[in-house]
């Protein structure tokens, strides 16, 4: 019996048990590969290739391409992880060039957050990654509502590493509530001086200017020897990183 069950049982209450669905992200634990578990030569344009719910961007033209796999390689509690395989190489970055990993949530699925309201939520983003070497990276969220955002560095290692990024209130903007996109989850790997070139928009969510949003990342597409990890990837109410909230496949 589980110690809410016995609590309940004896007429009590486990008061810091959660209620309802913690994490905002669908598909955190790389479970659903619906399109195809495996696409090649990705890097002509963006889409959905693979995981559900995972979009790649890429920004103006590359000529760096990749691989992207649902891969059975996750750390453990994971069996499945996002992988990217860098096949071709592109050491000469234009200003517009990124590649991103995003998802997109739509505003009636975050009211909850008080976006915009003196009661705004903090949240906390918490994710597992590893490469084939240390690379710095980013992760952004973004209000496409209001035209805002906030962006954080994380470097990787060749060992699975677990991330934890929390990201301040934002009473600014309140998020629509309809189901159109208002609020992005990103991850950046590779960008040109476009987005680089500014200074990093770390401290709280502002105004969007492009130059300030993926400063200090380097590049995925360095070299055909990089690899990407990613899985786990939760995002949640609060100040603190609980553990994942598994959800069956159905359910995902």
């Amino acid at each position: 019996m589980s110690k809410a069950a016995e609590l309940a049982k004896a007429g009590e209450t486990l008061t810091n048990q959660p209620s309802g669905r913690k994490n905002l992200v669908t598909n955190g634990a790389m479970q659903v590969a619906q399109r195809s578990a495996s696409v090649t030569g990705i890097g002509a344009a963006a889409g959905y290739f693979t995981l559900d719910r995972w979009t790649l961007l890429l920004g103006s033209t590359s000529a760096g391409r990749l691989t992207m796999t649902q891969t059975a390689d996750g750390p453990s509690g994971f069996a499945n992880c996002l992988k990217l395989d860098c096949t071709t190489a592109d050491t000469s970055i234009a200003a517009g060039e990124g590649l991103l990993i995003r998802q997109t949530f739509e505003g009636q699925d975050l009211q909850q957050i008080k976006k915009g309201t003196s009661d705004a939520e903090i949240l906390t983003i918490s994710f597992y990654v590893k490469a084939s070497a240390v690379f710095t990276f980013a992760v952004e969220l973004q209000d496409a509502d209001n035209s805002r955002q906030i962006t954080k560095l994380f470097a990787t290692t060749t060992d699975w590493v677990k991330h934890t990024i929390t990201i301040p209130a934002d009473t600014t903007g309140v998020f629509d509530d309809d189901n159109a996109a208002s609020l992005r989850l990103t991850f950046w790997l590779h960008a040109g001086a476009t987005y680089t070139s500014g200074t990093l928009n770390t401290a709280a969510f502002a105004g969007t200017t492009n130059a300030n949003r993926a400063v200090g990342v380097g590049s995925f597409f360095s070299s055909t020897d990089n690899e990407f990890f990613l899985t786990g990837v939760q995002m949640e109410i609060g100040s603190q990183a609980t553990n994942f909230e598994h959800r069956s496949f159905g359910e995902e």
